[in-house]
């Protein structure tokens, strides 16, 4: 039988210990294992024997949350990482290589965005960056020798959700790999793999985290053959997760579908509100009837429209520095996806080194706030925004 996503979080998979299973899963807080002989030894190298031998190569507590995340997302198996960039960099270069053709969304997380950047001036991969939204300019994107369409299920931080299943069709058909970052939806909103993609990569250190007491990353493969491949590359970077943060992210899991519900119904009541206030002159977030990705996001996503939404002030950027210092239940933090509220105003930090015109390319005005809603009680949060706004 198959339960549903929310059931098979809390019910994630443990080895038995004797006769008898533990509830949670156990913390192999080893990097080497030994054998009884040379030749046992020798077999587990070659993947034919015991499956553990050094922790770059796997970890019994590592290999669960893998599990865990491949059974939620519906893949043949992951691979964890370091950090969600340890993920994507090992995916790409695992792929790509030297030379190839990427065609990636515009709008992209500021890391991935980066090493596109790097792939293209240092190993001569060439990048095409169009407007996911139009799915017909994507096509027109895509070349016989294009080895990868780079997507994300929700932008950042437009809110702005990809036509996945049109956008995985056009990728299947020219015979290219289909990446999506699904960080912001999780698997409880949606899983990209049931709409054609074939890997997807997550931010462990978001959502599934959600704590802000750990960093992670995770890619889930459609395909056994291709995870085999990115693996080999991910051991030789050696940016592989370490056992205590995988155990955190395993017990995060466990409470993955009430969080992202609170969540979601958070964002959409502070989105409603925001969109009726005067000093607000626009909000990004695909609940709204009104955002031009409603009716996508709608189709896409399952159950929510998630947790992180933007708006612009009309202040511009003085108004946007002055709203995110005067939060005070809301934290100014970078992240996103914790129990937390946290704010962000790109303009004047992440995205400070970029003049107006810069910040328009990327998205961004100079008054915009990235809001990631937490779990706490909605009026309150409500009455902090409103307090700050004024």
């Amino acid at each position: 039988m198959t339960h549903h996503a929310e059931t098979r979080t809390v019910h994630q998979p443990a080895p038995a210990v004797g006769g008898s299973t533990p509830l949670g899963v156990p913390i192999y807080q080893s990097h080497t294992f030994a054998f009884p002989d040379t030749e046992a030894m020798a077999a587990s190298f070659e993947g034919a024997g015991p499956p553990f031998v050094y922790a770059r190569y796997g970890n019994p507590t590592v290999a669960a949350m893998e599990d865990a995340v491949a059974d939620l997302e519906g893949g043949a198996g992951a691979i964890a990482s370091a950090s969600g960039m340890g993920a994507i960099t090992a995916t790409l270069w695992a792929l790509l290589g030297t030379g190839g053709h990427v065609v990636a969304q515009d709008r992209l997380y500021g890391g991935t965005q980066a090493l596109l950047t790097t792939l293209r001036d240092r190993w001569g991969v060439e990048v095409t960056q169009v407007d996911a939204d139009d799915v017909a300019a994507v096509g027109a994107a895509l070349r016989p020798d294009t080895r990868v369409l780079l997507l994300e299920t929700i932008a950042n931080p437009s809110g702005t959700v990809a036509d996945l299943p049109a956008l995985a069709d056009l990728a299947r058909r020219n015979g290219t790999t289909a990446i999506v970052d699904n960080t912001f939806a999780t698997p409880l909103l949606c899983r990209p793999i049931e709409h054609g993609a074939d890997i997807v990569v997550h931010s462990a250190t978001k959502y599934m985290g959600g704590h802000s007491d750990t960093i992670g990353g995770v890619t889930v493969f459609a395909d056994a053959g291709t995870l085999e491949r990115v693996r080999a590359r991910t051991q030789e970077f050696g940016a592989v997760m370490e056992p205590f943060a995988a155990w955190l992210i395993s017990r995060g899991l466990s409470t993955l579908g009430v969080r992202v519900r609170r969540h979601c119904a958070n964002a959409l009541t502070l989105a409603e509100r925001l969109a009726g206030h005067p000093e607000v002159t626009r909000v990004h977030y695909a609940g709204l009837p009104d955002h031009p990705g409603h009716a996508v996001a709608r189709r896409v996503l399952d159950g929510g429209f998630g947790g992180v939404l933007a708006f612009e002030l009309a202040g511009g950027l003085k108004a946007g520095r002055a709203f995110a210092e005067r939060v005070r239940l809301a934290a100014l933090a970078p992240s996103l996806g914790d129990v937390r509220t946290l704010v962000m105003h790109p303009a004047s930090t992440s995205h400070r080194m970029l003049d107006a015109e810069g910040l328009a390319r990327a998205g961004i005005s100079e008054g915009l706030i990235r809001l990631s809603a937490g779990i706490e009680d909605v009026e309150d949060l409500w009455a902090d925004l409103e307090r700050a706004l004024g």
